[in-house]
């Protein structure tokens, strides 16, 4: 089946509109200009011929000289009538018109060509032969004209055309290699114009998939490991427990399985967030309220300042807040102490402790999931606390950072967006 090329159908409907152009106006032309042009030119040459010829009153023989005349020195032939139409003097053989175009002015078709009717301001008639019969006519000529315009037209769209339908080409290459799943694949951005706009909406389209895709791997080869750890260990303490098992044992068991059901909680909730990238943000939190609540499951944890509502889901606002507490409680030092307060539309929310922070070297990993500096190996987790604070924060629209340590040692900012008022 041919394939219908984009910059074809573009090109042939360039072309289209040019023959459109063409034909709508010659057509113009023969109907409304051309007749006011020849009605201007033939008032003057009717004003002209009378004053070149002898008056009507003149003797026939004189009017039949200067016809004579005029026909050899312009080389056509001329018939003159009266104004009752009786023929007073000719030269050579002009075509006559058909009858009832006898005494009405302008180009009239005869059989053996075209003639020129004049009617002279005292009432005689002039019909003239210009021999021009091989020439084409004048509604021919400009349809040439204009023919030869759309041609040269034509030819040179056809490079802007492909110029422009190459690039939607190129966009198509790269959906393509996405779809056989090559998702390292992005197009060159040419221009300011619309399709520059879609390639670098395409680019960033790939380079978000590539991310989700390299994360959910990520998220798949790290679960599939730890999740090895506790099932190790139910394994063995069942084969351990086969005759009667102790409550130490039972108790191993319960807490073995109590940290794969939060492990597997963590996964799924990362999981959701990527599957959908923004929450519902109807209902307004009390971000003061919800902080409260945190701090007091933890001892030596402190509240400060206050900040307007903020649109969002108070359960994963709540896991936000716990995340952030259980990472100081584990890799800082009390106390904690979480301020909030707000500036540029944004809800702050700063989480601060006493340690010594996150070295240089892995600033920028400690969002990765399950990734553990190398000092924190023996640390009980799994290093996903932070890339879910991460992820609740951008759905929320908002977003997570690690203060600078000339300002803070060791303290973590959220930033959330207020609610718009009604």
């Amino acid at each position: 089946m041919l394939r219908r090329r984009l910059y074809l159908q573009i090109y042939l409907t360039i072309i289209a509109s040019l023959v459109l152009v063409v034909v709508l106006s010659a057509v113009l032309w023969d109907l409304v200009g051309r007749g006011r042009v020849d009605r201007d030119y033939l008032s003057a040459a009717s004003n002209f011929v009378s004053l070149v010829l002898p008056p009507s009153e003149a003797p026939a023989d004189e009017q039949s000289e200067m016809i004579t005349r005029l026909g050899q020195d312009l080389d056509i032939d001329i018939r003159l009538f009266d104004s009752d139409g009786q023929e007073i003097a000719a030269h050579g053989d002009a075509a006559m018109p058909p009858p009832r175009k006898y005494g009405e002015p302008g180009w009239i078709r005869t059989r053996n060509g075209p003639v020129l009717s004049l009617v002279l301001p005292d009432g005689r008639w002039l019909v003239v032969d210009p021999h021009h019969n091989d020439g084409p006519g004048a509604l021919v000529s400009l349809l040439l004209m204009l023919g030869l315009v759309a041609v040269c037209v034509g030819l040179a769209a056809l490079p802007l055309v492909r110029r422009l339908t190459k690039r939607l080409e190129q966009l198509q290459r790269g959906v393509e290699r996405i779809g056989e799943g090559d998702l390292s694949a992005r197009v060159a951005v040419k221009g300011r114009d619309e399709i520059a706009q879609l390639a670098e909406s395409f680019n960033n389209a790939a380079e978000k998939i590539e991310k989700l895709v390299g994360a959910h791997r990520l998220l798949l080869a790290n679960a599939s490991h730890e999740l090895r750890t506790p099932l190790s260990r139910i394994r063995l303490g069942l084969e351990m427990s086969e005759g009667s098992p102790t409550p130490e044992r039972r108790a191993a068991l319960k807490q073995d399985i109590a940290e794969l059901d939060a492990l597997i909680d963590e996964i799924l909730l990362m999981s959701r967030l990527d599957a959908n990238e923004r929450v519902d943000g109807s209902q307004c939190v009390d971000l003061v309220a919800l902080a409260a609540e945190e701090c007091v499951r933890y001892e030596e944890a402190s509240l400060t300042g206050s900040a307007p509502d903020v649109p969002g889901d108070p359960r994963l606002l709540h896991r936000l807040l716990r995340n952030l507490l259980e990472n100081a409680k584990k890799h800082g030092a009390p106390p904690v102490e979480v301020e909030i307060g707000c500036a540029d539309g944004m809800a702050t929310m700063i989480v601060r402790d006493q340690g010594a922070g996150i070295a240089d070297k892995d600033r920028d990993k400690v969002f990765q999931p399950f990734y553990r500096a190398s000092d924190r190996q023996n640390v009980k987790g799994y290093g996903l606390g932070l890339p879910l604070v991460r992820q609740i924060a951008e759905a929320h629209g908002g977003s997570v950072t690690l203060v600078d340590r000339a300002m803070e040692r060791s303290a973590i900012r959220v930033s959330l967006p207020l609610a718009r008022p009604d």
